[in-house]
């Protein structure tokens, strides 16, 4: 049993003293995949913050079938899209910097960001969960709401758009 599951029993038992330590294992990545999805940091901080809380407020309607983390990127999925909703007069600007400790700390990382920005969103976001998230493909499908074998082709299709755009630069 994976100390994910340990928790999840845990808490399903009652033991909310839990709680902190299921967050800490998901918190940089859920910040990471809010940076993505946010206008600046605080936003994406904001976002963070009110995923965990629906996952706790919503737990006790979860089903644990061991896919926590496909479901708490997908609360963070639809958490984000409802603050972009709110904050519709905002653009992220195209210089755009990330602060967060480590998440451009490499050119091959930034290189990857710029590279991605330039697909269309379907296929953005399944590359991005894919390489910089590191879901797997039925957690991707969870979150994307789409069949396990849409998002294998979208990505293929999307690694061909990144290729080419590679070989015309060289």
């Amino acid at each position: 049993m994976t100390r994910e599951n340990e928790l999840l029993h845990q808490i399903k038992r009652g033991d909310t003293s839990c709680w902190e330590e299921l967050v800490s294992l998901y918190y940089e990545d859920i910040l990471r995949y809010c940076i993505y999805h946010s206008p600046d940091l605080e936003s994406a901080e904001d976002a963070v913050q009110e995923t965990f809380l629906k996952v706790i407020r919503h737990f006790p309607k979860y089903q644990d079938r061991g896919k926590f983390r496909g479901f708490l990127y997908k609360v963070a999925a639809n958490t984000c899209t409802d603050q972009w909703r709110r904050k519709r007069d905002v653009q992220l600007p195209e210089d755009m910097e990330f602060m967060e400790t480590g998440y451009a700390s490499s050119e091959a990382q930034v290189n990857f960001q710029y590279m991605v920005r330039g697909l269309p969103e379907e296929l953005r976001e399944i590359v991005y969960l894919k390489f910089a998230q590191e879901l797997t493909f039925r957690e991707i499908a969870m979150v994307v709401g789409l069949p396990v074998r849409t998002v294998q082709s979208r990505l293929r299709r999307a690694l061909k758009l990144i290729r080419s755009e590679i070989e015309g630069e060289v």
